[in-house]
């Protein structure tokens, strides 16, 4: 069990980035998260971490323990728990990591009606907009729409995101109407910075892909909806995010015979993870709120 201790120990460092940010989270004192990398380090024979006054990094042996080790114990955690609640409903903490703004508008809701459908659960969230790998990072279940896959772990599809190219009347007017993806060069171009540069459109010939010339650049899509509003130029939006500024003629679609393709919103599990009890019932509970119309959609249904 002191094995499994400092194991634990060693995933909240690399998580809290201190020795003393993981002794507050554990509730202990530096010292003993010292002495317990101290005693893993010497169990694996290796060290750990490079150690100075003002950073604390990862060695190469580090990076490969934290990966096979955060997997491992999360599953020793929850088949405790699993034995403890037996009968007792579903009693578990799950690390969830969801993406910022469709949380704000509809994953939120649907947490917190499981949590709430499920006392016994404790749901720790993380709104980020990045690609994360749960097995390495520690999570039960990451929600995203980005098309990064992970080895060990399984996706799950949940919604379709239907995405478009806009822009405003007044950039459009000063700067003319593009014809083409090609001419995308020649304009200001407003990028999502967990998509990138790189944008790619289905035509009648077949796929196109266009690096354009990034004049602003948000990981939040509110504030590229101001942008785009405010005339600063053309971005690929999320459908229902442009929606209402489309009826209002405050943005206008372009591009039209150039389709962007549609994203899904997935859930990634860890194989290790998937057969959970508190696990499976999120998912199934995501699955049947996500579909098979996607939230974002039901009003044009």
């Amino acid at each position: 069990m002191d094995t499994l201790e400092n194991m634990r120990t060693f995933i909240a460092v690399v998580r809290a980035g201190s020795f003393s940010a993981a002794a507050r989270a554990l509730d202990t004192v530096p010292s003993v998260v010292a002495k317990r990398i101290g005693q893993l380090e010497h169990r694996v024979k290796a060290k750990l971490f490079n150690r100075s006054t003002r950073s604390l990094e990862l060695t190469e042996a580090g990076a490969h323990y934290v990966r096979r080790f955060t997997p491992l114990v999360a599953d020793i955690e929850s088949a405790f728990r699993e034995g403890s609640s037996l009968g007792q409903g579903l009693k578990e903490r799950l690390r969830i990591k969801v993406p910022t703004t469709l949380t704000v508008s509809h994953f939120g809701d649907m947490l917190t009606e499981f949590q709430k459908k499920n006392p016994g659960v404790r749901m720790e969230v993380m709104l980020m907009d990045r690609s994360v790998n749960p097995m390495e990072e520690g999570y039960d279940l990451a929600i995203g729409a980005l098309p990064a896959t992970y080895a060990n772990v399984v996706d799950i599809p949940l919604c379709r995101l239907r995405r478009v190219t806009v822009s405003s009347p007044g950039y459009l007017a000063r700067a003319g109407i593009p014809k083409h993806p090609s001419d995308l060069s020649e304009h200001s171009c407003l990028s999502y910075l967990a998509t990138g540069n790189s944008w790619r459109f289905e035509g009648a010939q077949g796929g196109i892909t266009v690096d354009v010339p990034s004049t602003f650049g948000a990981n939040d899509t509110h504030v590229l909806l101001n942008a785009l509003e405010k005339d600063l130029g053309i971005a690929i939006m999320a459908r229902h995010i442009a929606r209402d500024s489309i009826r209002a003629g405050r943005l206008v679609e372009i591009l039209t015979d150039y389709a962007v393709p549609d994203l899904w919103v997935r859930a990634l599990v860890p194989e290790s993870r998937r057969h959970n009890p508190a696990v499976e019932a999120l998912l199934n509970w995501l699955v049947e709120a996500s579909q098979p119309i996607s939230p974002w959609d039901r009003d044009e249904a």
